[in-house]
């Protein structure tokens, strides 16, 4: 029973967007209905924390790609690109500035 839980729940709500509050409410009504032990639910708010932090770590990377990937499809400069492009400029004003006399 506690596993058929446990999956119902992980498939129901998306544990990437749970907070450790929301999971302790969850686990004090559990127990309080006698669905699992003390033990059985502190072990299920670790796993589940757990979950939630690889689903968010998960949802970050995926976040990150999809994003450099647009980027790179505008064809945008990056910050180091526009900071090279800096120093460049800047180099070529102090060469400019050396064949003025100056």
């Amino acid at each position: 029973m506690m596993e058929f839980v446990k999956n119902a729940f992980y498939a129901g709500i998306g544990a990437a967007f749970l907070t450790k509050e929301k999971i302790e409410e969850l686990k004090g009504e559990l127990i309080e209905k006698g669905k699992m032990s003390q033990e059985e639910g502190k072990q299920f708010v670790d796993d589940l924390l757990r979950k939630s932090e690889k689903a968010k770590d998960q949802l970050d990377l995926w976040l990150n790609k999809r994003v450099e990937d647009r980027i790179k499809q505008l064809n945008l400069a990056t910050k180091d690109e526009i900071a090279e492009l800096q120093r460049k400029i800047e180099e070529l004003q102090v060469a400019i500035n050396k064949g003025n006399g100056n």
